[in-house]
């Protein structure tokens, strides 16, 4: 079986999922091509995994100071005429099936040229009604507009009765060990003066920020780090726990380390609400909308939660598209939650 694989880079949890998801299909034979939109290609890292992988503009959400969708550069930066361009221009003569994670281009272009796709994404459990105010229902045309395909497959912390499977994270790479006196940051559209400010006051503690920056620096208590896929998780490994935005997919492997997770959502970002909601409800996270010394002193004298362990999805996952997506995805999904 040869195989398209659109991914949607502008975030980093959907190029987490197909890292999982890559060497789970090439165990079972599936032949795999790897497309990437979202993000210009100089900034993607650690991406040997994926061979010889193509990229296009696409779409992506322009960001500005403290974590706020810039909502007029979104609407005007990103170009409608390439996406149409490039959605025409993909051949998927030469390919079985499309999996797409929330990628429009491959999506597009499986709706015009008739081919099965298949979606694994978080954005795919919007597709169901969850416990998360009006915020899946909100996002729900979106997520059909923006990537469709011809079978939804879910990806959330619960399935909440529905097609829903867990997370799709790499096992643990490293063991787990606590240091109290270290947090990791993960917030990339604050500015670094802000993060300063917030974290100068706490010198008994040191934070380590991860952002674009290209070499390191530090500031008093404050270490800025370039991004690096190793580094970032050596430190999450060790860490007392995580400040970042409302992701998926650091989220669940902060979950997965077994650390506390102090969560700030995006601004204008409906999927991180719905993300902070449910976070909350299922108690896996202390959620702010901003940054105060007593919340950030109680969520530091937190204890550490117990890690979480997610089952086996890309095997599931996998074999299921080997076999050409034929079993029923309410049996797939009860058999990876349920295994034997």
């Amino acid at each position: 079986m040869r195989v398209l694989y659109g991914v949607q880079a502008t975030g980093n949890g959907h190029i987490t999922r197909a890292r999982v998801m890559a060497p789970a299909l090439k165990e079972v034979g599936v032949d795999v091509d790897y497309l990437f939109s979202g993000r210009p290609a100089g900034e993607l890292f650690d991406m040997d995994v994926f061979g010889d992988y193509q990229t296009r503009r696409g779409l992506t959400f322009y960001m500005g100071e403290g974590a706020k969708v810039r909502r007029w550069d979104t609407l005007t930066k990103n170009s409608l005429a390439t996406l149409f361009c490039d959605v025409r221009k993909l051949d998927l003569s030469g390919y079985d099936l499309v999996i797409s994670d929330f990628e429009p281009i491959s999506a597009w272009a499986a709706v015009l040229q008739r081919k099965l796709s298949v979606g694994i994404a978080h954005q795919y459990a919007f597709m169901h009604r969850l416990p998360d105010g009006w915020c899946s229902l909100l996002l729900r045309f979106g997520v059909q507009v923006f990537a469709p395909v011809s079978k939804p497959i879910g990806v959330h912390w619960n399935h909440f009765e529905r097609a829903i499977v867990p997370p799709l994270i790499s096992p643990s790479r490293y063991s787990r060990t606590v240091d109290d006196r270290l947090i990791l940051v993960y917030l990339p559209f604050e500015s670094d003066q802000r993060l300063i400010d917030w974290f100068s006051g706490f010198s008994d503690i040191q934070f380590h920020v991860y952002s674009k920056r290209p070499v390191e620096a530090k500031v008093g208590n404050v270490s800025f780090k370039p991004l690096s896929r190793d580094g970032f998780e050596r430190d999450l490994a060790a860490c007392a726990g995580v400040i970042s935005n409302c992701g998926f997919g650091l989220a669940s492997e902060t979950m997965q380390y077994g650390k506390k997770f102090l969560t700030k959502p995006m601004q204008g970002q409906t999927e991180q609400r719905s993300n902070a909601i449910l976070l909350d409800k299922l108690k896996l996270a202390t959620v702010i909308d901003d940054f105060r010394s007593d919340i950030l002193r109680g969520w530091l004298d937190l204890p550490q939660p117990e890690p979480k362990l997610f089952q086996d999805v890309a095997g599931g996952l996998s074999r299921w598209i080997a076999a050409g997506c034929t079993e029923p995805a309410d049996s797939l999904v009860s058999a990876i939650w349920n295994p034997s």
